[in-house]
């Protein structure tokens, strides 16, 4: 089999920029348009492989049923699953009875394709899926990632659509990516990580559609490699396979020769034989045109391409990319909001609702924070991040310290308040993001009656307990129950006491200042001063009290808590307000109250200006030492490269030396 010519210089173009690999890359492209194919189509006689001997698999490295015959695929329509709705489509007969399998006296474990299918149906959410394979792409930004590409592309056999994502991170090297493909293998050490089951690529693809091709570009050390898999349902359906077959080939950069050649690691009949299933179950029918997706990566990356999407139960594809050309939409899922019709359309266009059939809404609320240098792209426009906490007024901030046996296991601080629509919005509950992933939205633990907790809502951050395989809920554990029990309290108690700021009638007032039992700090008139509260006390910044079994007790504030309560309400809304139902005591009497609330409330302001540039800092500081890291892994390749050329040069200089002493 003949190479093709790949410049030597594009393995250490990383140190030149982007631009200069994205030309070479080019010119490696235009090279495998013009004598890939060519060159393929003289082997293929001489590469026919027998039936029964492609050893194509990479979950099972054993032999195939398949008779692959050549490299190309003559068939111009690549099969469509026999089933195209997602959960009829797990009705799989392989015709075949159990089997097991002896390699050296031992045997092995078959993963029937079977559970591809079930296996994906703990996504009961497309858009859960889709979030799923952005986090991988999250998890690279510490290897340099800076956007991740989510669009629809074109089935070129058939002219259906697909789903591309893409990234442009460290791609995967071929062992990484047959660790990809393998079920329950996660190489992510990092504790700030998103994934850590390494099911997740799998589940979601396989719950997007029946078939998924991936390409990955991998330059670490002057070496390069390219590899493309494809796992697919309909392949392994459609030939009554008994075990999961990935077929995939590798690519290698040769230095010594200056050309890209197929990977020798397993042989040219093992590369030939998968190569001819690729060309066979993929969108693609040459080797040129697997190559051309190669195009828009880079010097590294990974695109997943998802074609064969599943249909809903109308026989639409369940993915809508035609409603909205600048967004994802999930065909008739929008909710009519069951309320009187002057406040019908304000909460048919809340997040709250949008966010169960728009792709656009989903992602800009799915991470707390993205760094500036990041980008999530969505059918060519940004997606703007949404910070749910600004969407709230009159604000509290609770911190609370789960314990579980007598051991605090961490803590979290919630933000609490009414949504700026309220009280026109039916919407309530918490939203819980894990390691800056949002996997409850709008969670309500409560169910109001008579209106009690409307418009309340939370969003906290806990990191101490552990998320569902599918990312969509957490485990049942005691700390999530508590976790609940406590978030139920929040709700109740803050409407208690603050319904009146959206025109219901009040609950509670603030009672009279009980018996002082531990202290704890908090601002008012322009003093820090103590201010006392019950023994377990997870308020910050408010006058909140619990009681060390978590059960709620009665408010105990002092009047200075009491007048800083006032001026809170009144900073946050900007004006000074008489509200309906609210105790005449908590309004100002006189011109000196007035004097110290208007003090109180510039402190308030200009502390929250402070805080906000404090969070800019941080964020930008933690923003620069990445940049630093980044920086200093690529000083060191530069030196391993400069070390590596001038070995060259002084070898080269040595032979020059050499043959002039021989002329």
């Amino acid at each position: 089999m003949k190479t093709v010519k790949l410049e030597s210089d594009l393995v250490g173009s990383g140190l030149q920029g982007e631009n200069h690999q994205n030309a070479q890359l080019a010119e490696f492209r235009n090279s495998i348009a013009q004598s890939g194919r060519q060159e393929f189509e003289e082997n293929r006689c001489s590469t026919a492989l027998s039936n029964g001997q492609s050893a194509s698999s990479v979950l099972e490295q054993g032999q195939s049923p398949v008779d692959d015959t050549g490299i190309s695929s003559a068939s111009t329509i690549c099969p469509a699953p026999l089933c195209r709705q997602f959960w009829k489509a797990g009705n799989y007969d392989d015709g075949l009875g159990s089997k097991v399998t002896f390699q050296n006296g031992k045997n092995y474990l078959h993963v029937h394709p079977m559970f591809l299918h079930s296996n994906a149906t703990s996504h009961k959410w497309a858009f859960g899926a889709i979030a799923e394979l952005l986090d991988n792409a999250i998890d690279e930004i510490q290897n340099g990632a800076s956007f991740v590409i989510v669009d629809k592309t074109l089935n070129p056999r058939d002219g259906s659509p697909a789903l591309l994502i893409q990234d442009n991170g460290g791609g995967m090297d071929p062992e990484a990516m047959r660790r990809c493909m393998s079920f329950g293998f996660s190489d992510k050490k990092n504790k700030s990580a998103i994934g850590q089951y390494g099911n997740g690529f799998k589940t979601s693809t396989m719950r997007l559609g029946a078939d998924v091709i991936v390409f990955s570009r991998h330059l670490h050390e002057r070496a390069l490699t390219q590899s493309i898999g494809l796992l697919s349902y309909t392949f392994l359906s459609r030939t009554g396979h008994d075990r999961i077959v990935v077929p995939m080939v590798d690519y290698e950069f040769n230095s010594a020769k200056g050309k890209l050649e197929f990977s020798q690691r397993r042989g040219k009949e093992h590369f030939m034989s998968n190569l001819s299933m690729l060309l066979q179950w993929s969108p693609y029918s040459t080797e040129a045109e697997l190559l051309k997706q190669f195009d828009d990566i880079g010097s590294r990356g990974t695109k997943v391409i998802i074609y064969n999407l599943w249909l809903n139960d109308d026989g639409i594809v369940e993915l809508d990319f035609d409603t909205d050309p600048e967004d994802i939409r999930i065909g008739g899922d929008i909710k009519k909001v069951d309320t009187i019709p002057a406040w019908r359309t304000v909460n048919e266009q809340h997040i709250a609702n949008r966010l169960h059939y728009s792709l656009r809404a989903y992602l800009s609320i799915l991470y707390l924070r993205t760094p500036e240098t990041f980008q999530i792209i969505l059918r060519g426009r940004l997606v703007e991040n949404h910070n749910l906490a600004n969407d709230l007024k009159f604000q509290e901030f609770i911190l609370y310290r789960p314990q579980s046996g007598g051991c605090v296991e961490g803590q979290v601080i919630t933000t609490i308040g009414f949504l700026k629509e309220a009280p026109h919005v039916c919407v309530h509950g918490f939203n819980v993001y894990h390691k800056n992933r949002l996997i409850l939205p709008f969670w309500p633990v409560v169910s109001y009656a008579d209106s009690r907790g409307r418009g309340v809502v939370g969003v906290l951050e806990a990191n101490f307990i552990e998320p569902t395989h599918n990312k969509q809920d957490f485990e049942r554990t005691s700390l999530f129950q508590k976790l609940e029990g406590r978030l139920k309290e929040m709700t109740w108690e803050y409407w208690d006491y603050h319904c009146g700021l959206i025109g219901y009638h009040v609950r509670k007032k603030y009672p009279a200042p009980g018996p002082k039992q531990d202290s704890s700090l908090i601002m008012a008139n322009g003093k820090t001063k103590p201010v006392k509260f019950s023994q377990s006390s997870p308020a910050v910044g408010s006058a909140r009290a619990w009681s060390a079994t978590g059960l709620p007790t009665k408010r105990k504030p002092s009047n200075d808590v009491m007048e800083l309560e006032s001026v809170k309400r009144r900073g946050q809304s900007g004006a000074n307000p008489i509200v309906s139902g609210m105790s005449s005591e908590a309004q100002p009497a006189t011109t000196a109250n007035q004097s110290r609330y208007q003090e109180a409330a510039n402190l308030i302001q200009e502390n929250k200006k402070l805080q906000a540039q404090c969070l800019e800092y941080e964020k930008r500081n933690e923003e620069l030492n990445t940049k630093v890291t980044q920086l200093k892994k690529e000083l060191e390749e530069v030196k391993r490269d400069y070390g590596q050329l001038m070995t060259e040069v002084t070898s080269l200089d040595l032979i020059k030396e050499e043959n002039d002493v021989h002329m």
